[in-house]
């Protein structure tokens, strides 16, 4: 389940794909795919959450993982390259790094 609290052990990736309207479908697909085959089965992998824009020109990943070391090892299974490939040639990516500092909700 996706955790937003601030917590220094939790490292966020909101990464920004702009992406032809005609394709946006076709991108989310991919990324729930990739998300279902590898990223989920890796280690220290927390959640995945994948946000399309109503003008179809966006789509917005916000995954999470345990640690900036379970990040960085994201990409040395080689099935996560071919696939984040595939994914850079439908959409440019705008991804970041952040950590969460504050969160407030009503119960």
């Amino acid at each position: 389940m996706t955790t937003i609290k601030v917590d220094k052990d939790i490292i966020t990736l909101i990464n920004v794909f702009s992406v032809d309207p005609s394709r946006q479908q076709q991108l989310v697909d991919a990324l729930i795919e990739t998300t279902k085959q590898v990223w989920h089965l890796q280690d220290g992998f927390i959640s995945a959450s994948i946000h399309k824009s109503k003008d179809r020109t966006k789509v917005v990943n916000y995954i999470q993982y345990k640690g900036k070391e379970a990040f960085d090892k994201r990409l040395d299974n080689p099935e996560a390259i071919i696939r984040m490939n595939k994914i850079l040639s439908m959409a440019k990516a705008d991804g970041h790094l952040y950590d969460v500092v504050f969160t407030n909700a009503k119960e």
